[in-house]
């Protein structure tokens, strides 16, 4: 072959090896651009370097950092980690490298450049081995899942506390209910509101929902965290309190929940007066939360019969 020929034709590969890389820079581009609209990022990690080679710019993104701000290498990752997540995300992923698992997976939490919580579901499989067996790369995926968790725990919120004033529904206090009896002595505490629907007919609904909010703050502030206060009701609250019923503090928090009830409530359109009525009622070994609710029922009604704004218990 003579020196033209071969000039031209190694003008000939250069020109070709050029275009294959614009292709592949193309679809590179493609690739990144449609990953990231999907809110996928993927990955493959060397494992002898732990160099990290991402595929798009998802992954920097997802936990606040701008295009190549962040090094893209194992350790990197590793430092993200959540701690309280960490241990277990670790062990996901040596258990599928040291052939204990057929795959990595684990939905975790990646702590962001801002300090926020980041929830990402991480995947991952070995693509490629050495002659003697070893795992050489890991391919996967990152996908943010911090909306998702957001909805989620926004449903259970939604599930399991009363909408205008965020305390426990029944629902959930039938839960708490069946796990505190479980543990221990409980009492149930019925409240019913006195003078509650004058405020509604003279201040407005809107005032009366006002009411209600600042009431259970105040109630939150009364009791200790281990008492569980829930509303059943327009105006009918529910404390489930871990104690025998002859217990000092029982009392204390009956009357201190009365005094919050009594204090006038100071609203937009002008003050309302109200106060409350409460029964008290010892939970038994066959009693379920409707039989129990039942008696301390009874009790509060008692209270009504006698001039109300007092308590009472039973055994």
């Amino acid at each position: 072959m003579s020196d033209e020929a071969l000039l031209q034709q190694i003008q000939n590969l250069k020109k070709h090896n050029s275009r294959l890389k614009r292709i592949a820079h193309d679809a590179r581009n493609k690739l990144s651009a449609a990953l990231d609209g999907t809110g996928l990022c993927l990955w493959q990690l060397d494992i002898p370097s732990g160099k990290l080679v991402i595929f798009n710019r998802r992954w920097g993104a997802m936990l606040g950092f701008q295009p190549k701000e962040l090094s893209a290498k194992f350790e990197v990752w590793r430092e993200h980690l959540h701690p309280e997540d960490a241990d277990e995300v670790l062990k996901a992923f040596y258990d599928h490298i040291e052939g204990r698992a057929p795959y990595y997976e684990a939905l975790h939490r990646m702590i962001a450049k801002s300090g926020k919580i980041t929830w990402v579901l991480d995947r991952g499989r070995v693509t490629e081995w050495d002659e003697q067996g070893n795992p050489m790369k890991v391919t996967g995926t990152h996908i943010d899942m911090t909306k998702e968790k957001n909805y989620e725990a926004q449903l259970s919120t939604l599930a399991n506390h009363d909408p205008l004033t965020g305390l426990t529904n029944r629902h959930a206090l039938l839960t708490y209910f069946s796990q505190i009896k479980k543990q221990g002595p409980l009492c149930v505490a019925y409240i019913d509101l006195d003078n509650f629907k004058h405020v509604n007919d003279t201040l407005g609904h809107r005032s009366g929902d006002e009411v209600l909010i600042q009431l259970s703050q105040r109630m939150r502030d009364a009791v200790p965290p281990s008492v569980v206060i829930g509303r059943i009701g327009g105006d009918e609250f529910v404390l489930l309190m871990p104690f025998l019923i002859d217990y000092p503090k029982v009392r204390i928090m009956a009357q201190a929940v009365l005094d919050a009830a009594l204090a006038p409530f100071e609203l937009d359109n002008g003050m309302a007066q109200i106060g409350a009525s409460i029964g008290i009622a010892q939970v038994q070994e066959h009693d379920d939360f409707t039989a129990a609710l039942t008696r301390a029922d009874e009790a509060m009604y008692s209270v009504k019969k006698n001039g109300k704004q007092g308590f009472g218990l039973v055994p």
